[in-house]
């Protein structure tokens, strides 16, 4: 046969596809298909890409295609619905088509290398039809809840074996059946807004939505492949050792593949597979598991849909939520965002009747009530050592009734900072515009946005003064001072610090849930998604300062956080002799009216106010957005850049900016500055982008540049 040319996408800036020549082996008959990986020389590297089309010709001269050195056909090609879900994420975010596709891949499957994947495949096909790299057929629910680590790679017995052994779901209560009938019943696509106060039974609702549409897309007689495929998102990796304890035990006949970050790269490429394959009925995992292959997608939950964890801040800058809508949408499946605080993009799709609302008003087990929320006044209650008189009775009462409480402090270390007060010296990073926190457990002070590290100064570096203090708490401070007013009380602090080692943060989590803790301290790590029965106060600790934040969006996340957090308390049926669970928030301003709305629970008070002011000063979801960011050794070479770059083109429909500094402009000893782009159409938007960015190519400037479209944080 005639050789043939493979257009092939590779993970490189360069906004084009590659052509290689294809030369047929003596007696080889099957064309290369799209979808398929390729190894091919790329300089005087291999790399392996994606081949997206194959044609006849190529407009590169003949004497210089170069050939494509390998096709795998070990695994099925890739769908062209998953070719075009990267597709539609270049286009709108503006990225070449190939840093979409191929890092979405297993960093096994994109080696040149091909033996891991022979071994996971060997695996894979040596297995049981039905068989997946998480199963639990005969496990109780306390034998599944295991760290995402301890999960095998492989699987496991005959999938119908032990299937009597598969539980009955609980029964629902009106409001969650009639949001089950609806998502179950969906014709086509279908977005729902699942809008339910914090333990309403929400996961019940996924769960049982996808137990019926995944019954409904079975034959009589399984197949060696099922038919069928439920996608669920969650925003951060603490939070799948949970739900998948809840899956296995809802599904212990089904096969289970986890996607995230923070798997192996083996067990990552056998989950992947299983996926790939159509093996795994669902697939649970955080952001990245929205590019996953999926042949047989047919549901997709994103809880938690207004975290902002689902927006990458990196590389290709993109909402997992938005992408999860836009699959939806092109394989003509129902997506469920679920949240007790939508966010505002979503709850104006609601109001204007693009999605649709399903409420769960009620906490869904009986007689568990919503938790009283009450605010202290800081300026007539005190604080000593960062707790008001009236949280350490809150905390003396539960001890002595021996439930659990939870003081929820969004800062880690020990204190952001520390300063010397003869003469003001404060632990300013010098690679950053930010301060050193302190670590008094690691004795040293430490950057959170570049990892810079020093010891403790024995005294000011500037005056020599020796009494050098820490100025405001972090959580290693409260958890001191904890341990100190209650010296008899089982203290656990849960953040980013105590929990780096693999495996801490489930251990940790584990602890409290077998009534191990008496009082949590944590970040916003603690604050969502975790259901702790013994629950019954949350104390907030300095929330005040994201009331005045230049962020937009500051407002927005501080409500969610809190009523996340305040959901945590309360979950269980309230003790007959017992009182109410309460939040107590410590602040100084309580008659702001945000925290009226939190008092009442009334999140929809809370929108209604924040999206008459976003529409009145013309903010997102009224309005659409990009972001050009520019770095440079200089400040002012970053901001000539965007100067120069809001001056190549205008455009009727669309409003640039001043550059500007950007918040935390140094990081790292690089300066940073951006340009926003605003327009009352995305279309508009849209068109623009794709005319602006070859010029701005073409300025080829000492600054490295990046363009977000619908940034969340500016």
């Amino acid at each position: 046969m005639e050789p043939c040319i493979l257009k092939v996408a590779l993970d490189t800036p360069l906004d084009s596809c590659f052509d290689y020549r294809w030369q047929f082996a003596d007696g080889e008959a099957c064309l290369p298909q799209a979808g398929q990986l390729a190894i091919v020389p790329f300089g005087r590297r291999e790399v392996v890409g994606v081949i997206v089309a194959v044609a006849g010709h190529s407009e590169v001269p003949p004497e210089k295609l170069k050939d494509a050195l390998a096709v795998h056909v070990q695994i099925p090609p890739l769908s062209r619905a998953w070719l075009d879900l990267c597709q539609f994420a270049a286009d709108y975010y503006h990225r070449p088509l190939g840093e979409v596709a191929v890092p979405g891949l297993p960093k096994n499957l994109r080696t040149t290398k091909t033996t891991a994947l022979d071994k996971a495949l060997k695996k894979l096909h040596k297995a049981d039809p039905a068989s997946v790299p998480l199963r639990a057929a005969r496990a109780s629910k306390a034998q599944t809840v295991a760290t995402v680590e301890d999960a095998p790679a492989t699987s496991a017995p005959n999938a119908l074996e032990g299937a009597p052994a598969v539980p009955l779901a609980p029964p629902l209560n009106p409001a969650q059946e009639q949001a089950v009938a609806a998502i179950a019943g969906a014709a086509g696509f279908a977005p729902f807004l699942l809008f339910g106060v914090t333990g309403s039974g929400k996961t019940e609702v996924y769960l049982q939505a996808a137990a019926r549409i995944l019954a409904r897309a079975q034959p009589p007689e399984p197949p060696e492949i099922p038919h069928a495929q439920v996608l669920i998102l969650v925003p951060e990796i603490n939070l799948t050792p949970q739900w998948l304890a809840n899956v296995q035990a809802r599904f212990p006949h089904l096969s289970i593949a986890l996607l995230h970050s923070g798997l192996a790269e083996g067990e990552r490429l056998a989950h992947w597979l299983a996926a790939h394959h159509g093996r795994a009925q669902i697939v649970l995992g955080t952001r990245l598991a929205i590019l996953a292959s999926l042949p047989h997608l047919k549901m997709i939950v994103v809880d938690e849909e207004h975290d902002p964890s689902y927006k990458q801040q990196e590389g290709l800058r993109y909402s997992a939520r938005d992408l999860a809508v836009w699959r939806a949408h092109q394989l003509a499946i129902p997506v469920v965002l679920g949240s007790a605080t939508p966010s505002l993009e979503s709850w104006q799709h609601v109001q204007s009747g693009r999605y649709q609302k399903l409420e769960l008003r009620e906490r869904a087990v009986p007689d568990a009530v919503l938790p009283r929320v009450r605010l202290i006044d800081m300026e007539r209650d005190k604080p000593t050592d960062g707790l008001t008189s009236t949280l350490v009775k809150a905390l003396k009462l539960r001890l002595e009734r021996g439930e659990q409480s939870l003081l929820f402090l969004n800062r880690r270390g020990y204190a952001p900072v520390i300063s010397c007060e003869s003469c003001g010296w404060v632990s300013n990073c010098p690679h950053c515009s930010a301060f050193m926190v302190l670590h008094k457990l690691d004795r040293r002070l430490r950057c959170h946005h570049c990892s810079c590290e020093m010891r403790i100064p024995r005294h000011c570096p500037t005056c020599g003064n020796v009494d050098v203090q820490p100025l405001g708490r972090g959580t290693q401070r409260v958890e001191e001072g904890l341990q100190q007013m209650f010296p008899t009380a089982r203290i656990l602090r849960i953040d980013a610090d105590s929990t780096r080692l693999k495996g801490s943060a489930q251990a940790a989590f584990g602890a409290v849930h077998q009534g191990e803790v008496d009082i949590l301290v944590g970040t916003q790590m603690v604050a969502k998604g975790h259901d702790f029965q013994n629950l019954t106060l949350v104390g907030v600790l300095n929330p005040d300062t994201a009331l005045f934040s230049q962020d937009y969006r500051a407002a927005e996340r501080l409500f969610a956080q809190l009523m996340q957090v305040a959901g945590r308390a309360g979950r269980q049926a309230q003790k007959a002799a017992g009182s109410p669970s309460e939040v107590w928030i410590q602040t100084r301003y309580p008659q702001h009216p945000l925290y009226g709305a939190l008092m009442a629970h009334d999140y929809e008070r809370f929108a209604l106010g924040q999206l008459e002011e976003r529409g009145q000063a013309a903010l997102p979801p009224f309005i659409y957005q990009a972001l050009l960011r520019a770095e440079a050794r200089e400040l002012p070479m970053a901001l000539e850049f965007l100067h120069a770059s809001s001056q190549i083109l205008e455009h009727q429909a669309i409003t640039i900016h001043d550059p500007i500094p950007m918040a935390m402009t140094r990081v790292a000893n690089v300066e940073r500055g951006q340009l926003l782009i605003e327009s009352g159409s995305r279309p508009a938007l849209q068109a623009f982008l794709n005319a602006w960015l070859p010029l701005l190519r073409e300025i080829k400037p000492r600054v490295k540049w990046s363009l977000e479209v619908d940034p969340v944080d500016i």
